[in-house]
């Protein structure tokens, strides 16, 4: 037997059947941290390129539009969220705001976009690692690095979610001065003629740019899933989502300056900032930047292995999954179950899957549940208005309240449905597929749980 399935036989065989529950070991800055890691990966590692193409130097201004709409999705997430200490994140909103149905749907689909989501990034980091070594591109060298890759970060989260929080904490340290020293240098040899606006883009591809970037800007919301675990998170996650959204904005905008202004063949690069660190500091720079990349898709994967099985944890503890994927390790206190079940399925769509694909359909997951999060905010507030006059539990109140919330709310949920609306018929064949399937899944659980 191998050393590797050792460790994992030895880990199994120590978690108890009576396991304890989680503790709070993620501090406020490990917390900002763990919003920016999942934000800055795979979109500013593998968008530039594809954004241009689609709009050219109209790409920036879909960023700002991609901006203010996210903007306003996190204002309604920080006031639904300063409401609840539990696990779950918009599982958690949509179960207390909609009802069971609608929260098992959400967290199913959610939990799914994380998986997506984690496949998209581990083709994107096998792309740049074969500009070191063409042969793990395909192949088995190819199935090789993918597991090791998920079998690695699957021990790591499953031996404590301190040790986690805090290597969580390092990679976003090292991705700020990497992504922002490239963008930092790069300005200085921008070419001004690079950003000569053509005439408006049609509506299809520019609606198609801003549909993408929302995936870019996401993170927040798979950052609230642990909260369980997060040290005062009815404070710490309205705090967390406001100070992370604006840094990432600014550097993620300055990096596609950077890539529009300095390489010229923007459009067909399939590594961009690679490609661009290669025009302006020459082949060494180019090596230096797969090298960044690397470590920037290897921290957001860390950050959904991290977040990604506790969706899992918290629905099970509400009986809505199989109840033995919320026992926790009587010595790590990590939900050990459900992150191995998370692991395999993240590398069985990482072999199977493309990073485009990937990417869009976690995105159209992405907003279903924006705009049930974006509801819940009006719907919880009507909530404390009944208090006394429903047989409803009483919430506990909003400790961050979003001045003009009603408008904030109903804006965010109509630029959700509009971005919606430009998903492909595959696309959304294969959510409401998916979302069939977790219907049925729902309706077994609540005939298994039903007294005899």
């Amino acid at each position: 037997m191998s050393g590797t399935r050792c460790l994992i036989l030895s880990l199994l065989l120590s978690a108890s059947s009576t396991p304890p529950s989680l503790v709070r070991g993620i501090r406020r800055f490990d917390f900002i941290a763990l919003i920016i890691n999942i934000t800055i990966g795979a979109g500013i590692l593998g968008l530039p390129a594809k954004l241009y193409d689609l709009v050219g130097t109209w790409s920036l201004i879909a960023y700002v539009v991609s901006a203010a709409v996210v903007t306003l999705i996190i204002l309604c997430f920080a006031e639904v969220s300063s409401r609840f200490s539990g696990s779950g994140g918009p599982y958690l909103y949509a179960r207390v705001a909609f009802g069971p149905l609608v929260g098992f749907e959400v967290g199913w689909l959610f939990w799914l976009s994380r998986i997506a989501s984690f496949a998209s990034i581990c083709n994107l980091f096998v792309s740049y690692a074969a500009l070191f070594r063409p042969q793990l591109a395909q192949g088995i060298e190819r199935t090789l690095l993918m597991t090791g890759l998920v079998a690695g970060l699957a021990v790591l989260n499953y031996v404590g979610v301190q040790r986690s929080a805090r290597v969580n904490t390092l990679f976003t340290i090292c991705k700020l001065l990497a992504i922002g020293g490239f963008a930092l240098g790069g300005l200085f040899f921008v070419q001004p003629t690079a950003f000569s606006l053509p005439a408006p883009p049609d509506y299809a591809p520019f609606s198609k740019a801003v549909l993408l970037l929302i995936f870019t800007f996401s993170g927040f919301d798979v950052a609230a899933i642990p909260a369980g675990e997060v040290q005062q998170p009815q404070r710490t996650v309205p705090f967390s989502l406001l100070v992370a959204i604006g840094t990432v904005a600014v550097l993620f905008i300055a990096v596609q300056i950077v890539c529009i202004g300095t390489l010229p063949n923007l459009a067909q690069s399939e590594r961009p900032l690679a490609d661009a660190a290669g025009q302006f500091i020459g082949s060494t720079g180019a090596y230096v930047v797969s090298v960044v990349a690397l470590l920037t898709a290897l921290g957001t994967l860390h950050a959904l292995m991290l977040t990604g099985p506790r969706l899992l944890y918290a629905m099970a503890e509400q009986g809505q999954l199989p109840r033995w994927l919320a026992a926790t390790h009587s010595r790590f206190h990590t939900p050990h179950r459900a992150i191995l079940v998370t692991a395999a399925l993240q590398l069985v769509l990482a072999l199977t899957g493309t990073f485009l694909y990937a990417l869009t359909l976690s995105t159209i997951i992405r907003l279903a549940y924006f705009t049930l999060t974006s509801a819940a905010l009006p719907m919880l507030r009507w909530r404390d208005r009944q208090k006394g006059n429903t047989d409803a539990p009483a919430l506990p109140p909003a400790q961050f309240r979003v001045v003009g919330g009603w408008v904030i709310s109903g804006l965010a949920i109509g630029l959700c449905l509009w971005l919606l609306s430009n998903s492909s018929i595959r696309e959304a064949r294969d959510v409401t597929i998916t979302g069939v399937a977790g219907l049925l899944i729902f309706v077994t659980m609540r005939r298994a749980n039903r007294p005899a």
